[in-house]
């Protein structure tokens, strides 16, 4: 019994939240500009080169690594020499054995460095820096992304706030259609004059179509950015106006860091090019002759100890190395200049456009409140017929045009601000 009222109950509820979701349909998909930032940085195909370079560095720190292990070598040989040792003397009784001219060789070596271990640990040091190196040039490109999403999703908010004028628009010709009526029934306007803003909402509406293609054109491209689907129902949220911070941070001044770093560790290779070799070593083989030179037969042998090798030509590139090394610090400074003198200059255009359009919007404003003005008393002249439509289109043309202008400089305005902290990195 419990269980079938439980299955009843159960029944219910599922038919009321079909039921509801057939009702109420879901609410549209909204989307902020930060949040597509991180959808275009997850979606670049770029991005995938991060795994690679993991793959490789793992790989690369490997090998490095096998410095640290004995190193390991076979060698064989076989000669002939035009002569051999001999002793030049006679005993009687004692037949001294003549070594062979051909002679054979065939040995191992097992050999434990011990001054690379400070090499080894450079090269993997290098390593680690040059992976640094090609990830922040990943972060570098996908920082270039921003300044493409700014210029897709300002463009959309542009075009949703004009279609929103439109509307507005079309809501004041009906309303001029609405006066137009009262002064033709009271026979004091021809009933053409319908026509000319009948004419005028249909031209309105042919701007809305003109519109909406165009924010298709901007929301498809930007959905390929974020990989999710972009269109008339999405709703993009406004971005509230940001503090501007003039300090740059740019991922391409670390980029430059990051490169001063390999320098540096390159540096301290050429130095250890200098110091001499030691490993310990054991040599075991078979031949003839062994070690014993007068022995004519094959044998085995071996042979341990410590070996020391010193390149001493590494003496003469080491001046000329280091200089490359300061010439190319120095191109990296030059390259670190300019990118500020440049970025800086962009931020100075940037920031005089900000204030401009700052000063434009506070005139719009004031513009918009006077058309406004000169609107309403159309409206009203139309209906008792002292203002003609061609008037009373003037007007509200004028209004819109006004109103347009405020909308362009705003979103102008924000899409400056959201410019200038791309640009500074902030």
């Amino acid at each position: 019994m419990i269980r079938t009222m439980f299955r009843q109950a159960l029944t219910v509820i599922s038919c009321w939240f079909i039921t509801t979701s057939y009702c109420y349909p879901q609410s549209a998909l909204s989307l902020s500009i930060d949040a597509c930032y991180q959808l275009a940085e997850q979606n670049y195909p770029l991005v995938k080169q991060y795994a690679l370079l993991e793959k490789t560095r793992e790989y690369s720190l490997t090998n490095a690594s096998k410095g640290y292990l004995p190193q390991i070598n076979v060698n064989g040989q076989a000669s002939y020499q035009s002569d051999v040792t001999q002793i030049p003397i006679s005993l009687p009784n004692i037949d001294i054995p003549l070594i062979s001219q051909d002679q054979y060789k065939l040995y191992g070596e097992v050999s434990q460095p011990l001054t690379d271990l400070f090499t080894v640990r450079y090269q993997k040091e290098l390593i680690e820096v040059n992976t640094a190196v090609e990830e922040q040039k990943i972060e570098v490109e996908l920082h270039k992304l921003k300044e493409r999403i700014n210029q897709f999703y300002f463009s959309i908010l542009l075009i949703d706030a004009q279609l929103a004028q439109t509307e507005i628009l079309k809501r004041d010709i009906r309303a001029g259609i609405d006066k137009n009526k009262v002064a033709i029934a009271n026979g004091i306007a021809l009933k053409s004059s319908s026509d000319v803003l009948q004419v005028e909402l249909l031209k309105t509406n042919q701007r809305t179509i003109e519109l909406k293609a165009t924010r298709k054109g901007y929301a498809d491209m930007l959905s390929l950015f974020v990989n999710h689907p972009v269109d008339e129902n999405t709703i993009l949220e406004k971005p509230y106006p940001i503090s501007l911070a003039t300090e740059i941070k740019r991922p391409e001044l670390k980029l430059l860091e990051t490169r001063q770093k390999t320098f540096d560790v390159q540096h301290k290779l050429i130095d250890t090019k200098m110091l001499p070799r030691f490993n310990i070593f054991f040599q075991g083989g078979y031949g003839r002759p062994a070690l014993n030179m007068l022995n004519n037969n094959f044998d085995l042998y071996y042979i341990g100890g410590v070996r020391l090798t010193w390149n001493i030509s590494s003496f003469y590139t080491q001046k000329q190395e280091k200089q490359l090394l300061h010439l190319n610090h120095n191109a990296l400074e030059v390259q670190k200049e300019t990118f500020l003198f440049n970025t800086n200059l962009t931020l100075k255009q940037q920031n005089s456009e900000i204030s401009k359009l700052e000063e434009l919007m506070q005139t719009d404003q004031e513009i918009v409140r006077l058309r406004q003005n000169v609107k309403l008393s159309a409206q009203n002249q139309l209906a008792y017929g002292t203002a003609t439509t061609n008037d009373y289109l003037t007007y509200i043309h004028a209004e819109d045009q006004a109103k347009q202008n405020l909308i362009v400089h705003e979103i102008q305005l924000l899409m400056a601000r959201y410019n200038f902290i791309t640009t500074s990195g902030n």
